[in-house]
């Protein structure tokens, strides 16, 4: 089985641009007025729409903390640096992409399962 997560979106072309420029995801399938990315293991669309959907907030994890620095440095380097989260055992930073939905980028500092089926 697989996943996607749905977003209406304002600007279907401004978003499409941000997800595939910014963060590398690849244009996965396109219905026009709706499209779906995607980005390793994520599958993401968004449908042009009146209203913006911006409730939830869309975590990416890598496996390194190095590579949340890298991130942070070159795409998202205005935002508040990456800190450990001691709570949940996770080094992070959040942003938001350019319709305000909240996007956290983390490091997992315990050991995790790194194969989906």
């Amino acid at each position: 089985m697989g996943q996607i997560i749905f977003y209406k979106t304002k600007d279907l072309k401004l978003i499409s641009s941000f997800y595939q420029n910014e963060l590398g995801f690849k244009l996965w399938f396109d219905q026009k007025t709706c499209q779906i990315l995607k980005g390793n293991n994520l599958l993401l669309g968004f449908c042009q729409n009146s209203l913006i959907e911006k409730e939830t907030m869309i975590t990416f994890f890598f496996k390194t903390k190095e590579e949340v620095d890298d991130i942070h440095r070159n795409k998202f380097p205005t935002m508040d640096p990456p800190k450990e989260n001691k709570k949940y055992n996770i080094y992070q930073f959040f942003s938001k992409d350019p319709e305000g939905r909240i996007l956290e980028f983390q490091h997992f500092l315990h050991p995790i399962d790194w194969v989906w089926n």
